[in-house]
């Protein structure tokens, strides 16, 4: 594989998408509740982390890319926490929009002896305000002209509109920018005419309204969604399955998985999208994208909770 990790470090990205906070609970389980059957964690420690497009931010700030961001936060503390940790990562928070009514979403995990024994969402699900769409497409037309790659990262919390995504598509051709999204919205046709979608197997089944049940059903529903979506290049992830990709003209392509073992899949996805951008920001082929960003995903699935690979465990599978 013809790729230099150290290339990573010229690329300029520019991240779109739903900002929010992994809020980690670990402990122990000794007994179970008298109250109900469910076990009771003693709780030993918090953590938190950037979450959803946060997540993205991580991994490219891992692989020594330059970042810059444009979502929303809300004004509660995990807001302020957006802000702060964005900062921590040295990324200018300017593109990052407060809406008071919009509160950040907070997925709070209790993890006990290494596995997850529950997770608790605070969300509200609505999209952006007129004037957030508009003061976010201002901030957007800015960036891009700075940016190798744009990525968007849906994660159905209502900033990623298909008026958003239409804006962006047609900024990213005005300038020439790659724009891969990762969808979590069961209307496909949002995402048209971007230049990647990197949807998992389930998302990828609602979509072209089929069951997978095999691996012929896999690539006959990708082909309809590279159809529907008007889209030149597709890759849908299978979990320990590896990932398949499909490019217009060619065959489908299936890479087998890297992982060795799988304690948590949480953040995986975000692992792929920010690996397969960077490998095609810096020259590489589709082909030998998907292999860095496939194993990238088979180191941070090995981890306990949102995780990143750093750039020397990378090397280190890709020398094999």
């Amino acid at each position: 594989m013809m790729i230099d990790l150290d290339d990573f470090k010229k690329v300029n990205v520019l991240v779109i998408g739903d900002l929010m906070i992994d809020e980690y609970l670990w402990g122990s389980v000794d007994r179970i509740s008298p109250e109900a059957p469910v076990p009771v964690v003693c709780v030993e420690k918090e953590s938190h982390a950037l979450g959803g497009a946060g997540n993205v931010i991580h991994n490219l700030v891992a692989m020594g890319a330059k970042v810059m961001a444009a979502g929303t936060a809300g004004t509660g503390n995990a807001g302020r926490m957006i802000f702060e940790k964005i900062k921590d990562l040295g990324i200018k928070t300017d593109g990052i929009v407060s809406e008071a009514k919009r509160p950040t979403t907070l997925k709070t995990r209790v993890i006990a002896s290494n596995q997850q024994v529950l997770r608790i969402d605070k969300e509200i699900k609505k999209n952006i305000n007129a004037a957030t769409l508009e003061k976010l497409v201002k901030i957007i037309e800015n960036k891009i002209l700075r940016a190798d790659l744009v990525i968007l990262s849906d994660y159905d919390k209502g900033l990623v509109t298909k008026d958003l995504v239409c804006e962006v598509v047609k900024l990213s051709r005005k300038y020439n920018v790659l724009t891969i999204a990762d969808p979590k919205s069961l209307d496909f046709l949002k995402y048209k005419k971007v230049s990647i979608l990197t949807p998992n197997r389930k998302e990828a089944s609602l979509a072209a309204n089929m069951d997978i049940k095999s691996r012929q059903d896999l690539f006959a529903a990708g082909l309809k969604i590279m159809e529907k979506v008007k889209l030149l290049r597709l890759l849908i992830t299978c979990g320990k399955d590896g990932m398949v990709l499909f490019e217009k003209g060619r065959e489908p392509y299936t890479i087998e998985s890297k992982a060795r073992q799988v304690f948590d899949v949480s953040g995986a996805g975000d692992t792929v999208i920010s690996l397969l951008g960077l490998g095609l920001a810096t020259g590489a082929s589709f082909k030998e994208s998907a292999m860095i960003a496939n194993a990238a995903a088979g180191i941070v699935v090995a981890k306990v909770g949102t995780a990143t690979a750093s750039i020397d465990e990378l090397a280190n599978v890709l020398a094999g």
